[in-house]
């Protein structure tokens, strides 16, 4: 009995060994291809400023785009900015359409289930715009009003967790982006609009006759997203981005989008 047991520990543990190796195999594939294909796939939203979205010459720029282009640059690598359906961009990723989610993306625990993400990089919020005029100075305000949002971005979770005003709403009106939102909201077909802190101080800044609640619905994170397998590339990214952090680079890529350091 005891030669038995082991056998049958042996066995075990060799199979551990195995699988782990396999793990790791996998885990040390994911750099490799990217170094050796020489190119990193960014998978974006291109109507989301000042995070990622196009100039007047259609040219891709923002924060998270020249974020990913120094951490490529570092790596020795290219990047390639590929707009998807945000709505689909999780399942973008897992097909392999894309490398990395890198726009804003805020880490949920329902996003956690599905992908890897790297370390926080950006603090932000979920803020109420309306229009400046308008008579609406919080969320209690809202009842019976028409709220919009865009699809598929956390926006959507900030407001389910705020159940009472949901319910108090005359209606949802969820876009493709925060842009046709915001357009909507300028025309007044919308009464205000649930969007990232970091998306609506950009926009106020540049139409005045918007303005941002000062009361929160959800404090968040921004990471990049990542297949859950992709471990060796996210570690990299990540000990990339520390070294961004406090050489001045992401000081200098912040100061360029926000007039000050938000990176933590």
């Amino acid at each position: 009995m005891k030669k038995y047991f082991y056998v049958l520990f042996i066995l075990l543990s060799f199979l551990l060994l195995f699988n782990c190796k396999k793990e790791k195999t996998v885990e040390d594939k994911s750099l490799e291809t990217i170094k050796n294909k020489k190119s990193f796939i960014v998978g974006m939203d291109d109507s989301f400023p000042p995070m990622g979205f196009r100039d007047d010459s259609s040219n891709i720029i923002g924060f998270d785009v020249d974020l990913a282009k120094e951490v490529a640059n570092r790596m020795g690598v290219n990047v390639v900015f590929k707009p998807v359906d945000w709505s689909g961009v999780v399942l973008s990723l897992q097909k392999g359409d894309i490398d990395v989610i890198w726009n804003g993306l805020t880490i949920t625990d329902e996003r956690k289930a599905n992908i890897g993400f790297s370390k926080p990089y950006l603090k932000n919020r979920q803020v109420l715009v309306v229009l400046s005029d308008s008579e609406i100075t919080s969320k209690d305000d809202l009842n019976g009003s028409i709220l919009g949002l865009q699809l598929g971005s956390s926006s959507e979770i900030a407001l389910d967790n705020n159940t009472e005003l949901k319910n108090n709403l005359k209606e949802i009106k969820k876009y493709s982006d925060n842009v046709e939102a915001l357009l909507d909201l300028g025309v007044k077909r919308i009464d205000a609009v649930l969007v990232d802190e970091i998306v609506a101080r950009y926009y106020v800044l540049k139409k005045p006759e918007l303005k941002v609640l000062s009361e929160s619905l959800g404090d968040e994170e921004y990471g990049i997203g990542f297949r859950k397998q992709d471990i060796s590339f996210m570690n990299e990214v990540d000990k990339i981005l520390d070294v961004i952090k406090t050489d001045g680079k992401g000081e200098e890529i912040s100061n360029k989008w926000f007039g000050t350091n938000i990176m933590y």
